[in-house]
């Protein structure tokens, strides 16, 4: 149990010191992003509440802008195809 609270706090303080997104917290720790939205959003709650309540306003925030980024990529994507 030790260790699974310890991982989901690493995970926590990951997205919030970069303003992170699942999936880039995902990579840089090794699980899947089912499981890295799973435990911040579940298990995080259980283990430091406040802690969740800020991940859980990133996490509002990321979906919000998520289709900015999508257009972002897009764009970089076709202007690089040109070049």
């Amino acid at each position: 149990m030790e260790e699974i609270k310890s991982r989901v706090l690493e995970m926590a303080y990951l997205m919030l010191d970069g303003r992170r997104t699942v999936r880039e917290v995902a990579k840089l720790i090794g699980f899947s992003k089912s499981t890295v939205h799973h435990d911040l959003t579940t298990k995080l709650e259980k283990f430091d509440y406040n802690l969740y309540l800020k991940v859980k306003d990133l996490l509002e925030y990321n979906k919000k802008v998520r289709h900015l980024r999508g257009g972002e990529a897009t764009r970089l994507k076709y202007q690089q195809e040109l070049q």
